[in-house]
């Protein structure tokens, strides 16, 4: 699609240029007789225009940027319905994710305006489940494309009389609501749904019980080749609660097929007895683990493991298996940590580490996890 052109771009900031003036003038004229007035006004506006033009053309040249990163990646995204999981991602849709978020972050870094690409577009979102960073960052990525989002209250909406996820999505459908980005406790709830609704809804799976959560995995992995570029030969640690982590499985599905080598370690009673099979290597130590490896991810232990009895405590699980500077010494020296959040702190990862600016990569994955929905939500919805 055609980019907003340079004037069109200058002609949104002239109502600020002009209160910038004004406010200047007033400045100058308490300040000023009469015959310095009016050069001094002249020179003010004058070097206020010259910055506004350069502002202007410097946000023009992104969105083109933006824009023609999309129509690249375009032709891959044009058949895909849905995101369900990232098993079924081609080279060429994960590449054009990355091109796009790459466009995408340097926009909302620069603080330039929101988008209009996808003002035809209604999307909701409906959230079964908990979630603060998932939900917010698709909601931003939503509003800085320019769609319509509509959220779904679930607490008070008729799922609650018993009306079935699938009925609710039928409802949606029926206002005008082109995509859906859902959560749901059930695994295999998403694909459920896309059988069901086949092309008549885009489908983006935010996350289904133990099974999936794909925008979080293509958010570890851009913040990952943002460090390294080629995951191809990485040697990445996944520690913790893998047997209950939706994040685990998208990642290991992810980073196997970017021929990364992806090594786990956690508790025998949090880790899934047939792991293996999906072509890591599995520890029960940490050490092995994270000995040598360019990333470590962390996985957020649930405190209630310990009321069934998967792990004998919560200090126990701290001695052995929580993330601290100690431990990612054993790492290469310019291994970075990431956690997809929310953290226990001094559980699985030390505060300390977490917050260490050369080695954690947490706040990243934040900023990062915007770019990559804008990146999703443009390529399944633009055209």
């Amino acid at each position: 699609m055609k980019a907003p052109s340079l004037a069109t771009t200058k002609w949104r900031n002239e109502a600020q240029l002009t209160e910038n003036a004004t406010i200047l003038e007033d400045l100058i004229a308490e300040k000023c007789d009469q015959d310095e007035f009016t050069p001094r006004i002249a020179q003010v506006k004058g070097k206020i225009m010259s910055e506004q033009t350069v502002t202007a053309e410097a946000s023009a040249s992104r969105l083109e940027a933006f824009t023609r990163a999309f129509n690249r990646g375009r032709q891959h995204w044009r058949t895909r319905q849905h995101l369900l999981d990232t098993d079924d991602l081609t080279p060429g849709e994960l590449a054009s994710i990355t091109d796009v978020a790459t466009e995408a972050k340097k926009i909302l870094k620069a603080g330039d305006a929101p988008l209009s690409v996808l003002h035809t577009r209604t999307i909701a979102t409906a959230f079964y489940e908990n979630s603060t960073r998932t939900r917010s960052s698709f909601e931003l990525a939503a509003r800085r494309l320019g769609a319509t989002l509509l959220n779904l209250d679930v607490a008070s909406s008729s799922v609650v009389k018993g009306e079935t996820i699938i009925d609710t999505s039928k409802t949606l459908l029926s206002m005008g609501v082109q995509a859906l980005i859902q959560r749901h406790s059930a695994s295999g709830s998403a694909r459920q749904m896309a059988r069901e609704l086949g092309d008549r809804l885009h489908l983006i799976n935010a996350g289904d019980g133990w099974n999936a959560h794909p925008t979080q995995a293509l958010l570890d992995y851009f913040t990952m080749s943002e460090v390294r570029g080629s995951l191809n030969g990485a040697k990445i640690a996944i520690v913790g609660d893998l047997k209950h982590s939706r994040v685990a499985r998208s990642n290991i599905r992810l980073l196997t097929r970017c021929g990364a080598m992806v090594h786990t370690a956690g508790p025998p009673t949090l880790t899934p007895i047939d792991l293996g099979k999906m072509g890591v290597i599995v520890h029960s130590k940490v050490e092995p683990a994270i000995e040598n490896a360019d990333f470590v991810m962390v996985l957020r232990i649930q405190l209630e493991r310990q009321k069934q009895g998967l792990i004998p405590s919560i200090g126990e699980y701290r001695r052995l298996y929580r993330i601290d500077s100690a431990r990612m010494r054993l790492a290469k020296p310019e291994a970075r940590v990431l956690h997809p959040g929310p953290m226990n702190r001094d559980v699985e990862i030390s505060d300390e580490l977490a917050e260490c600016s050369e080695k954690s990569l947490i706040t990243t994955q934040v900023t990062n996890g915007v770019a990559v929905r804008m990146a999703v939500l443009y390529l399944l919805l633009g055209e």
